[in-house]
Order: structure tokens, then C-alpha cells, then sequence
């Protein structure tokens, strides 16, 4: 296989940024995208304009809230998972997995958890405790995975910028960081930290508070990337400029280059 560039974007409601997504990917061009916060029910689903800008897609949609998506360059996804496993009684669209050219790839919505305590925090940890019991099982068959998406972790007080405003926030509370530690420590590898260790690498900015114009940001979206293609990681990085548009996501995309060799080359 040769070298494959995924991307993961919490569009903040497809269609209502729809031009944003489709100038992004005319521009980006990548061959994977996992997409969050669809916020259109599935018969909404702009897959028209998808395949018009040549890509397959599968997705989850919920009205709304919610909802996953993972498009495919020249390809249509095979869909492995339309729900994380674990509860038959979750119905909120957080979680789709599908193969594509060998590779088995997850697109990710993690559950806020605000406000807590209460049981949206309860439920956010819950469904992370889900996500490790599955990401277990996905290590231990040793298949090549990359589990893309919006965690809604910010990881360590690194990974967001200097302010106490967020303490109370479910994303920076010890019980979410050690839910993505956990993760971290079955073997995935987290590319985009893997190859900017000294760098925040923002890939969220508050729409309130003028955080973006101030650069106030959070690393909330993460590549995970199973052992079977950690020594592929090539190249990563955040399209931050995205952010800056017109009608912009509160987020930018991030994405992720798997090269031909093992070895490792910083953009």
C-alpha cells in the first residue's frame, strides 16, 4: 500500500458547512475522512455532493445531535460497526467503523460530559469504558486500526492553552484523561502527539470568549493508531487556517500520513 492521508473533522452540522467541507477537501485532498457532529438525520445525508466530489461515504446520522461519517477517496467503505458494542440501549449516533483497503478505520464522537457531575458525565465515562473494552478487542486480533475522531479529552494540560476557565469542565477532568491513558497504555500510538511532542497542536477553538482570535485552543481530536501501523506514521499535523473561515467549524481538521516505509519523516 502506498501512502495513505486520513483526516478526521468535527464538521459542526454537514450542511450547513457544506461548502466549508467540500473546499476543504478539494484543497486537502485526503483519502480518508472521518467526520463528527453530522447533526443530519440519514436521509439528510448530502451524499450527492459527497460522491460528486469523488468519494464513497458511510455514515450515522441522528437529527440534531450527533452523528459519524468516514468518506472514502475513489472507494466506498465496508461498514464493520454501526454502534460502539456494549449497550443495545445506547441509540445516540457517536460511533462507525469500517474497513478500507485493508485497513480497518473508526470514525469517533465521544459523549461531552457536561455538566457534571451528573449523567452526562456518568454516560460519557461509560461510553469511553465501552470504547476500551472494544479497542481492546481490536488490539488483541492485531489488525491494522486507526481510531479517528473527537474524544472530547483534552489529554494533559499541555494540550490545552494557559487558563483555569476550563477546570470544571468534564474534557480536562482526571477521570477523562485517565479513560484516554488507559487507551494509550493497550498499545495504540497517538500520532499526532507522536510526531509534535513539543508542539500544542490546538485542534478546537470555543466559538465564546474570542478564543479563536486569541488562539485559546484545545486538543480534543485524535488519531489512535494500532501497532500494526504506528512505524507507518509519517506525517501529521492540523489544518488550523480551516478554523478561520467563513462559517467555520468550531474546529479544525486533523489529519495524518501513513508512508510506504517505517520510518518516520516530520512534515
Amino acid at each position: 500500500m502506498g501512502a495513505v492521508k486520513t483526516a478526521t473533522f468535527n464538521i459542526n452540522n454537514i450542511n450547513k458547512r457544506l461548502a466549508n467541507l467540500l473546499r476543504w477537501l478539494g484543497v486537502a485532498q485526503p483519502d480518508v475522512v472521518c467526520l463528527q457532529e453530522l447533526k443530519s438525520t440519514d436521509t439528510a445525508f448530502p451524499v450527492d455532493a459527497i460522491r460528486s466530489a469523488g468519494y464513497g461515504a458511510v455514515w450515522c446520522g441522528e437529527r440534531s445531535w450527533n452523528g459519524v461519517a468516514i468518506l472514502a477517496r475513489g472507494a466506498d467503505p465496508v461498514v464493520t460497526q454501526r454502534s460502539l458494542p456494549g449497550d443495545p440501549q445506547d441509540f445516540q449516533s457517536r460511533y462507525i467503523e469500517a474497513a478500507i483497503n485493508g485497513v480497518l478505520i473508526a470514525s469517533i464522537y465521544a459523549p461531552n460530559g457536561n455538566p457534571r457531575p451528573g449523567p452526562k458525565f456518568d454516560y460519557k465515562l461509560a461510553w469511553l469504558g465501552r470504547l476500551l473494552v472494544h479497542a481492546q478487542k481490536l488490539i488483541d486480533a492485531k489488525v491494522p486500526v486507526i481510531l479517528a475522531g473527537d474524544y472530547n479529552v483534552v489529554p494533559t494540560p499541555f494540550d490545552i492553552y494557559p487558563t483555569k476557565s476550563w477546570d470544571d469542565d468534564a474534557l480536562v477532568q482526571p477521570e477523562s484523561r485517565a479513560m484516554f491513558k488507559r487507551l494509550l497504555d493497550q498499545g495504540w500510538t497517538d500520532a499526532i502527539r507522536a510526531l509534535h511532542p513539543s508542539e500544542p497542536m490546538f485542534t478546537f477553538w470555543d466559538y465564546k470568549r474570542g478564543r479563536w482570535g486569541r488562539d485559546a485552543g484545545l486538543r480534543i481530536d485524535h488519531f489512535l493508531v494500532s501497532s500494526a501501523l504506528s512505524s507507518r506514521i509519517a506525517q501529521a499535523g492540523v489544518d488550523k487556517a480551516v478554523r478561520g473561515e467563513e462559517g467555520a467549524s468550531d474546529h479544525a481538521p486533523a489529519w495524518m500520513v501513513l508512508g510506504r516505509e517505517g520510518k518516520r519523516a516530520r512534515r
